[in-house]
């Protein structure tokens, strides 16, 4: 976010130095003002496109095609990869975290896997109670973090 205002900024300023020395050269009757008035003007639209093409873009990839659910009684030693294996079988995984401590930086035993949202419902029949690595899984649809 900071970086996208940062870019704006740096864009509306180099666009109104340009106005302004165009102005100069070409002797358009202008003042300075006005040229760098125009130069703001000039500079936003880009920047306003641009959030435009970006929002567009994120609603092609929305999280209406992905559900995550929580998985529990994970053992110590699964890793993303072998999570992600598992899931597989059932539909495209987006991703896999798996929770750690952040002071011992210890994995805690469950964790979170963005799965296709046709592929959430078959996983959870198929994976809950269920072995994985001599430990009974629970998977079931993660809550929002707003209901936790």
């Amino acid at each position: 976010m900071k970086s996208s205002f940062a870019l704006t900024i740096i864009t509306t300023l180099v666009l109104s130095i340009i106005c302004y020395i165009l102005v100069s050269v070409l002797a358009i009757n202008l003042d300075a003002a006005s040229a760098i008035a125009i130069g703001v003007i000039l500079g936003a639209l880009p920047s306003i496109l641009m959030k435009n093409q970006n929002s567009v873009s994120a609603g092609a990839e929305s999280n209406d095609d992905l559900q995550t659910l929580y998985v529990g009684n994970l053992p110590y030693r699964a890793n993303e990869k072998a999570i992600a294996e598992l899931f597989n079988d059932f539909g495209k995984v987006n991703s896999v975290r798996l929770m750690k401590d952040r002071r011992t930086g210890k994995r805690k035993g469950y964790g979170f896997v963005e799965i296709e949202n046709g592929a959430a419902k078959k996983a959870i029949a198929a994976l809950n109670d269920t072995e994985f690595q001599e430990r009974t899984l629970k998977v079931r649809m993660a809550k929002d973090k707003a209901e936790s």
